[in-house]
């Protein structure tokens, strides 16, 4: 299993090893021990899953304030998706910016998005699943978001506007200009950054 660094550090691209043969193949997805040396200790207490059906099926960008932050580790099942973290931990180095990674089938590729990110995806085929851990349950009045094509973000999406589909709810959330400080201390270990 290998684990890179992306331009956003606390944000890691973990690559399983695949083993295959006539049969087809075999990988691990997730090893703790792994995963802790790399990422810090965090515990998973809910897998979620999500199916779309076209390609241009945007989901996000959405995050969860104090005391329910998620820290999310994703993974495409089936078809491919551009995958999302948006840094919005005020005081950190890299506030507002952004790393994406392509996540497919093919690739068998994870993302861990730590507390303190904005997360979100879109798909890149028709017919695609998503499955992703979190660190904490979902909490619908700590649910947060922030608009998918925010120019502010300047994230390339890589459909153009009026391509996307997308829920009312993600349609309507706010500028990253109107961001709330739910994450005010960069380095707090609280807060899932590192000290």
């Amino acid at each position: 299993m290998h684990f890179e660094r992306l331009a956003i550090a606390d944000v890691l691209l973990i690559t399983p090893k695949r083993f295959g043969d006539a049969r087809g193949y075999f990988m691990e997805t997730f090893r703790q021990n792994l995963f802790t040396e790399y990422a810090g200790d965090h515990d998973f207490v809910q897998d979620n899953q999500s199916f779309s059906v076209e390609r241009g099926v945007v989901r996000g960008l959405h995050y969860q304030v104090e005391p329910r932050t998620q820290g999310k580790l994703v993974r495409c099942n089936a078809g491919r998706i551009l995958d999302v973290a948006v840094d919005i931990r005020a005081g950190s180095p890299s506030f507002g910016q952004h790393v994406t990674a392509e996540l497919s089938e093919a690739n068998g590729r994870l993302l861990w998005i730590p507390p303190g990110f904005a997360h979100g995806f879109c798909t890149l085929t028709d017919n695609t699943v998503v499955s992703y851990k979190v660190t904490d349950y979902y909490s619908p009045e700590h649910d947060r978001g922030l608009l998918w094509n925010d120019p502010d973000l300047a994230i390339a999406w890589p459909i153009g506007t009026g391509e996307e589909t997308i829920s009312e709810k993600d349609r309507k959330q706010p500028r990253f200009a109107d961001l709330e400080a739910c994450f005010p201390v960069f380095g707090d270990a609280a807060h899932g950054a590192p000290a």
